[in-house]
């Protein structure tokens, strides 16, 4: 009994002891191995605040070498190798994190959107929109339809875009009923270039009725209907614009004094952008005028020369001195050369991106905004 005692008494102190020694040295451990990571990140931290990116990933890339199970340090790398283009190893970073079965929801819908982020910087967008579609029902549903509407737009698959459209809307991210008429304007324009008559008239009639806001529809329509020989409807169509004092009207004046000509209503035309005229200046409504004048020569030049009185205006100038009597005609030299400097102010500018072309554009070619093109040209802005 003496002897199980005093082995009792040596091994309870044996024991403390060693487990204070076994709990000193995980501990010292731990501390190590905590010191060495966030050592790593905010390393990679400080070269990002720098804007030294490459040191910032080598770092950050230490510091998951360290810690492989840390998801944060991974967005963080995916997040820096897709700034700095290198896609294909962005995409590997997201690909590993939706490989790992102890991701939480929010970080793989996280991973996800990180994914499909990857794919559309890459151009790869038919990667992006399978990435997107998978965001449907997850905090990043808005933000994965507004990249496919973005990539519907860019492929120019109009149908498409407007299923989205529709779901943004309802989801009340905004109103999209005019980029719903642009939709339908383009889907138009494609069955006129393929000779489809009767679908563009009637998608163009239906854009008319349903969203009678959109005035591209309109001016569209007033255009295939002149093209149709339907004269009077044409100039039915396009009244509205003119009499609401519509800022895109001056676009379809040529047009409204073309169908006014074939249908014998020059005079009731030449009031209504007269009348428009008073409100809004515009050389695009006062060529129309002239158009439906049938004055003399004097008479045709005077409506210019009384638009340079209130307006300084190198493209009136150069109409005014064409439309000069034989007699009183300028040297073709000077014509030539009025005409060479009103040329850039002739075209029309993308108010987002300042893309200027000679066309007016409802879509920007340049950086594929909507309705960012003025309806007036450079000269009149």
């Amino acid at each position: 009994m003496e002897l199980d005692l005093t082995w009792i008494l040596i091994g309870l102190p044996l024991a403390f002891a060693l487990g204070w020694i076994a709990s000193r040295l995980d501990l010292r451990q731990l501390r190590i191995a905590n010191r060495q990571a966030p050592r790593a990140y905010f390393k990679g931290l400080n070269y990002l605040l720098n804007e030294q990116q490459d040191q910032a990933i080598d770092a950050f890339i230490e510091a998951v070498q360290n810690d492989p199970d840390t998801s944060e340090l991974h967005f963080a790398l995916g997040n820096l190798f897709r700034r700095r283009g290198e896609y294909d190893r962005a995409v590997r970073v997201h690909e590993h994190l939706l490989a790992r079965a102890d991701l939480s929801s929010a970080d793989r819908q996280r991973a996800q959107h990180g994914l499909a982020l990857d794919f559309l910087k890459a151009g790869l967008l038919d990667r992006a929109e399978d990435a997107l579609r998978k965001l449907e029902g997850s905090p990043y549903e808005g933000q994965a339809r507004l990249a496919r509407l973005a990539i519907y737009e860019r492929s120019r698959e109009w149908p498409q875009a407007a299923q989205v459209a529709e779901l943004l809307e309802r989801s009340g991210e905004a109103n999209f009923s005019v980029r719903q008429a642009h939709y339908r304007c383009e889907q138009a324009r494609e069955a006129f270039s393929q000779g489809d008559l009767e679908r563009a008239l009637t998608l163009l009639q239906d854009t008319v009725r349903d969203i009678p806001q959109a005035p591209r529809a309109r001016i569209l329509l007033g255009q295939l209907l002149l093209t149709r020989q339907q004269a009077s409807d044409c100039l039915q169509t396009l009244r509205p614009l003119f009499e609401q004092s519509d800022p895109t009207a001056p676009l379809a004046a040529a047009t409204l004094a073309k169908a006014a000509q074939a249908c014998g209503q020059e005079a009731a035309a030449r009031q209504l952008l007269q009348d428009f005229y008073q409100q809004q200046a515009s050389l695009d409504v006062l060529e129309a005028m002239v158009t439906l004048g049938g004055q003399t020569t004097a008479e045709t030049r005077q409506p210019f020369l009384q638009h340079l009185q209130k307006h300084a205006s190198l493209l009136a100038a150069s109409r005014w001195l064409a439309a000069a009597p034989a007699q009183e005609a300028v040297p073709a030299a000077v014509q030539k050369a009025l005409d060479t400097a009103a040329r850039p102010l002739a075209r029309y500018r993308c108010a987002a991106c300042g893309f200027e072309a000679k066309e007016h554009f409802w879509h920007c070619p340049g950086c594929q905004a909507w309705d960012s093109y003025p309806p007036r040209r450079v000269e009149e802005l």
